[in-house]
């Protein structure tokens, strides 16, 4: 597995990290305890360094899953997780204070078996704590040694610039991939300047990228994308042309249309590092693959005519949530 660092930070993580959300939360049932321990090991094993979780997993599940996943190879791996909602669960609001702050943090520590936390996220700004608040918290357990490097997720440009003065931001995460550009407009252009690294979550389009979703994939009730209007059938039905253009690009190039996607992210800027998820192996093994495919100039101006030919249809959250993304 090829090495990226995360802008001028001076974290290094493996190009391709492992988003673990979906191994407990978000969409359906979680899997098998046993099952995602092997996978998370089986991720390492394969050279993965970077893994992503946040207290709002389950909340808490996630983080206790993966610090039992990787407890005998702590020091060999980097563990991502994040702060900001109240009591851990999205629906009761946000919650950036810093006595909260502070106590996610400790609650974090334990479930991870760590004693510290490498990238610590504030996982949607809060408009009720001013920025400077936040991150002079996060500043203070990085001093403090309980922290190491300082994160943002969804944050507009205001927030980016305000936090980085108070406290060097080392990378962003938020939505990107071939169906969410939108970060290509402000959000790249201003990392790029600051020197902070970006970790596109939801690569594959929350797995329709991946061309295992159609127009007749049924979504169970705790399936995150059951309300998602880009996830309604006929949207899917709409959108299904840009996995077909996908799809044609892949086997011209031997390739499957999730590593076309990923290839893609990781062609955009060398500081970008996406972070799929999945539940299994084969999907794990097949996503890590995309790491090694080469897009040539031709490649990447045949896809990005693809783009500009094919129209998205839907929104990527539900109004109810619309609030939550970036501010």
């Amino acid at each position: 597995m090829h090495k990226r660092q995360l802008g001028k930070s001076g974290l290094t993580v493996s190009a391709l990290g492992l988003g673990c959300m979906g191994l407990s939360f978000g969409y359906g049932p979680a899997t098998e305890h046993k099952a995602a321990v092997a996978l998370i090991r089986a991720a390492r094993e394969r050279g993965v360094t970077f893994f992503d979780t946040a207290e709002a997993y389950g909340p808490g599940a996630n983080e206790e899953l993966l610090g039992e996943a990787l407890a005998p190879f702590r020091d060999e791996v980097v563990v991502a997780s994040k702060f900001g909602f109240r009591a851990g669960v999205v629906a009761q609001g946000l919650d950036s204070r810093p006595e909260n702050i502070r106590a996610v943090v400790e609650a974090s520590l334990k479930r991870l078996r760590t004693d510290r936390i490498d990238l610590l996220y504030q996982h949607r700004v809060d408009p009720a704590v001013p920025m400077e608040d936040v991150a002079g918290t996060v500043k203070a357990l990085i001093a403090e040694g309980k922290v190491k490097h300082f994160g943002l997720s969804e944050a507009g440009p205001e927030s980016i610039r305000r936090a980085h003065v108070v406290q060097p931001v080392a990378a962003l995460q938020s939505e990107y991939s071939l169906w969410w550009r939108e970060p290509e407009a402000e959000i790249l252009p201003l990392v790029e300047e600051l020197g902070i690294g970006f970790v596109p979550y939801s690569p594959l389009g929350k797995g329709f990228l991946t061309g295992a979703i159609t127009a007749q994939t049924s979504f169970g009730d705790n399936d995150f994308r059951s309300i998602v209007p880009r996830f309604m059938s006929e949207a899917r039905a709409a959108n299904q042309a840009l996995v077909d253009r996908l799809t044609e690009i892949a086997a011209a190039k031997g390739a499957l249309p999730a590593q076309i996607a990923l290839a893609w992210l990781l062609a955009q800027k060398p500081w970008i590092v996406p972070i799929p998820g999945t539940t299994k192996l084969h999907r794990l093994q097949e996503n890590l693959a995309a790491s090694d495919l080469t897009l040539t100039e031709d490649d990447l101006a045949t896809i990005k005519a693809a783009l500009a030919a094919i129209a998205i249809t839907g929104d990527r959250y539900p109004a109810s949530l619309a609030a939550l993304v970036r501010r």
